[in-house]
Order: structure tokens, then sequence, then C-alpha cells
């Protein structure tokens, strides 16, 4: 069997593109029935304005419902457990109500004050890099370390700790296992942030976890800090590094557009946003449960059913931009969904815009000569991820 036959529709990729057969169900039908690893089959919402539709309708597309890694193989009970503080998993009141407590330490403002200390962080993963010698792994000395330690630092999370959190997160995310071997991952990485929480409330630091029992920890369940913490450390390495892996790859097959981030500065936020859309790491959001009959692009979609939306075929679709499946970091792509949209925006976007605005041009500026140490065609994509990048870079320079 091909990758494209194994890999449900809304996972498959052709390298850094979506595959063809994405892209013709987005130009054709619009909505697609696609199979789901959480029981009942789903309807795949592949259009630009179709994808901002369900995701600034939280009351007719409802998250409460939402399966999340594992969720199959847990009671009801455990299910209530795990979903407690996860924002992906809550509509409004409830979801406003967490994410309110949060959203004062990840605007542009606050995010501003860590900037010297994502610039020294940088430093030193490049310097990491230097000294690991020719040829090295971009993914392991630079992509992974940068944004691990700036989540590690904000939350109070133990760096020493990064291998064993990452090795979890892998496991959550990879949809080759089975449904019990990632409710196995879920249920060692809650048990790991719980111990981080009890220590938080019995001694609160200066860190993200330490303000929240400090400030918050009347209104937030110990249930609620231990699933809040959970999402801001995965989805604050996971996706940055990511980006930060996928990003290079492309700049590497565009290099006129990698020396315009290395040498002109005014290039490298609109760079950071059209990567962010043409590379759309992220394959499909966490699927919506409609909460009455609805209607998208011409289809009928009976209350009750699951809505997945594809974020790199909406990201690509010419209703949207001109010329989409071409990078263009001069344009800035204004408007991608690639932080999603309306409630569920990502409330960590200011941090992950700030760390890649660093760390690209800081890493092309040290490696003016940075190329791929081996054929293009090896590189070793993680097919299987519900976050899309490269298993390892291995860089020259």
């Amino acid at each position: 069997m091909t990758q494209a036959q194994e890999l449900p529709l809304q996972m498959r990729r052709n390298g850094l593109d979506p595959a063809e057969e994405l892209a013709r169900a987005r130009d054709g039908e619009g909505v697609v029935r696609v199979m789901t690893p959480f029981g009942p089959p789903a309807y795949l919402v592949c259009r630009h304005e179709d994808v901002r539709q369900v995701l600034s309708d939280p009351g007719r597309f409802s998250s409460a419902s939402t399966p999340f890694p594992g969720s199959g193989a847990m009671d009801e009970e455990e299910r209530a457990k795990m979903r407690a503080g996860n924002l992906i998993g809550f509509d409004p009141p409830e979801h406003t109500r967490l994410r309110r407590m949060l959203t004062p330490e990840f605007t542009v403002r606050r995010m501003r004050r860590l900037e010297p200390r994502i610039v020294e962080i940088v430093e030193a993963a490049l310097d990491d890099l230097e000294r690991a010698g020719r040829p090295a792994d971009l993914m392991a000395h630079f992509a992974m370390p940068v944004p691990s330690l700036v989540i590690c630092e904000l939350l109070g999370v133990p760096y020493a700790d990064r291998a064993e959190f990452q090795e979890r997160s892998a496991r959550l995310l990879d949809m080759s296992l089975t449904v019990e071997q990632r409710a196995a991952a879920g249920r060692e990485d809650r048990a790991y942030m719980a111990g981080l929480v009890a220590r938080a409330q019995a001694d609160p630091g200066e860190d993200l976890l330490g303000m929240l029992v400090r400030e918050h920890g009347d209104d937030l369940s110990t249930d609620e800090l231990v699933g809040v913490a959970r999402l801001l450390l995965l989805a604050g390495h996971e996706t940055t590094s990511n980006m930060l892996g996928l990003g290079t790859l492309a700049l590497l097959r565009h290099p006129g557009q990698l020396a315009m981030i290395r040498d002109d500065p005014a290039q490298v936020e609109p760079a950071v946003e059209e990567l962010l859309r043409w590379l759309s790491i992220v394959h499909a959001l966490a699927p919506r449960t409609t909460t009455t009959d609805v209607e998208i692009a011409g289809h009928a979609i009976p209350a009750g059913s699951f809505v997945m939306l594809s974020l790199p075929a909406a990201n690509r679709d010419r209703a949207f931009i001109d010329d989409p499946d071409t990078l263009d970091i001069t344009r800035g792509a204004a408007g991608h969904v690639a932080f999603g949209h309306g409630v569920h925006h990502c409330l960590g976007a200011p941090l992950a815009r700030m760390e890649m605005r660093i760390a690209f041009p800081a890493l092309l500026r040290r490696f003016p000569r940075l190329a791929l140490a081996h054929p293009d065609e090896q590189v070793d994509f993680r097919a299987f991820s519900i976050v899309y990048g490269v298993n390892a870079l291995p860089v020259t320079w």
C-alpha cells in the first residue's frame, strides 16, 4: 500500500504540499466524508470561507464533544478528568471562563518582555548546533530545543524533563499507534503534570503555573490546572518546533526567499505569516459536533454529525489568495487559518510568531551556507502525526 492509501484524506500530503486528492475535494465538492480514528465518519470542510464560517459559530458547531487522543479507551469518568481544563474541548461560556484567565499572559506586549530571553535561547541553540559538527540534525539541536525551553521557562516545567515529555507528546500525536497506546501516553502525561501542579500549589513560583495557582486557585480545580498546563506544554513545543523544521526545509528549497529573510529584517514578519499559511502543519482542527441540521457548501449535514476542518486545503484555496500553491514571503498572507479562527484562535500565536521571527533570521545569518546534508528526496516526514513535520533534518554549512 502507498502512504496515501494508509492515511485518512485529511492527513495526506505530498511533501510540503497537500495531497492532490485533498485539493480536488476543495475545488470540487468542498465537503467530503472521511474516516476518523474515533469511530463515526466526519464531514471534512476544505474551503477557506467555509472553515472560517464553522470556526465563527460555536453555537452550531460544538467543541464540547470533541474526542481526544486515547479517549476511546477510557470510561466517562476518566474522560471528564482528562478533558478538564483543555480549552480545545469546551464552548463558551466555559471556554471563555478558562481562556480569560490565560489571555493576559499571552498578549503581544507581555510576549515582548520575553524577547531578550528568547534571543538568548536561540543563540545558545545555534552554538549547540555548531558544536555538534557537520552534518547535524537541525531538529535535535535547534528546532526542538528552542520552543521547548521557552515553554518550559514560561510554564515552570523542568527543562531536564524535555526528552520524557517530547517522547510522550510524539506518542499522543501518532495516529499509527493504537487507541490503547495513545491513552497510555495521555495517562502518563497527566500524571507527570499532576505532580508539577501539586508542587506549584505547595510553593507557587513566578512562572505561569504559579500565577494560575496564586491568582486563580479558587476558580480552577486541580484537574483544570493540570489540563491547562498539559495543553500549553504540548501546543507550546510541538507546533513551533515543527514550523521551524519545515520552514527551514521550505526556505532551503527557495534560496532566493531564504536570502531575503537572512538579509532584510523587514521581510521576516511577512515571511512568517506566509510560511504558516503555506505549510499549515496542523492537518485538521479537532472535530466539531453539529448541534442542529446545517448546510455547508450546499451539503446538508444532520445534527449530531462530526465536522472536521482541513487547514492545508483552506490555506491553499484560490478563492482566498492568488496563486496559493506558490510560496511568496513578500505577501504576508493575512487571513490564513493556520492558527484557527474565532473563539478558539490559538492562544499562543503571539509567542509562536515571536519565536519564529527571532529564530529563522538568526539561523540563516549564523549559517549563510546552510544546506541539506542528504538528498532532498530522503527527507523523513512525520506522516502519521497530527502535527506534521520531519523526524530529522540533517544539515551542513
